[in-house]
């Protein structure tokens, strides 16, 4: 089941691409969250798909340490409080919500003790949600200029979560915002970033037609959760 949903998504992905005129590669996220390790391992086993997300810490940690002799990648994309900063190791391929100075100073000395380099993306709020976490727009270039400055933390990208809306459509806007201000990134500020992670199940078509890399997809491939 897992299989048959996962190559429909990525057609479905290529087929809006084509018809957009869109050439970046997009990587499908699998977002487990909630679901069974059991869930992650027989995805893995029955598709090959190597690329799966998480956002609730302690989940997320108990579940990498079970897969570490799997070659998954377990991304974390949930509010990482800055007290379980501490308990980061080589837990995650990548950490897909820096969303503060504050939260970034921690990383590097923890990650400057633990002699290791973590991969990191930008949380950015573009929409100016209240009901989100991330930096400003504005404040975007001092973030990754910090980010860049920091020997233990590699600045691969940014990040969004749009806000909740009835039509997907609503959201257009934020992701071309957020794809003109990766777009910069690049080409002022020279950061060679390649990561622009946003799109969810709902929304994820029309992120790939404003630029997205990474899309983040729960629902549509495991089905609903149970809460």
């Amino acid at each position: 089941m897992f299989k048959d949903r996962l190559e429909d998504i990525k057609n479905t992905i290529e087929e809006t691409k084509s018809r957009k005129g869109c050439t970046q590669d997009v990587t499908v996220m699998a977002v487990s969250k909630r679901f069974p390790l059991s869930d992650i391992t027989n995805a893995y086993e029955t598709s090959g798909h190597t690329v799966f997300g998480e956002n609730r810490i302690q989940e997320a940690l108990e579940k990498a340490e079970k897969l570490k002799n799997l070659p998954i990648e377990l991304h974390f994309i949930g509010h990482l409080q800055k007290n379980k900063v501490k308990y980061l190791k080589d837990n995650f391929t990548m950490i897909h919500s820096l969303d503060s100075l504050k939260l970034a100073n921690l990383m590097q000395g923890h990650f400057e003790r633990e002699n290791r380099i973590q991969d990191v993306l930008v949380q950015v709020n573009i929409a100016s949600d209240e009901n989100k976490s991330g930096v400003g727009e504005e404040e975007t270039f001092l973030m990754c200029d910090y980010v860049m400055q920091s020997e233990n933390l590699n600045l691969r990208g940014l990040m969004m979560m749009p806000p909740l809306v009835d039509d997907a459509e609503e959201n257009r806007p934020h992701f071309a915002r957020m794809k003109k201000l990766f777009d910069k990134c690049n080409d002022i500020k020279r950061y060679n970033i390649d990561v622009l992670s946003m799109g969810m199940s709902d929304d994820h078509l029309i992120a790939v037609e404003e630029g997205s890399t990474m899309v983040r997809i729960g629902t549509a491939l495991f089905g609903q959760r149970q809460y």
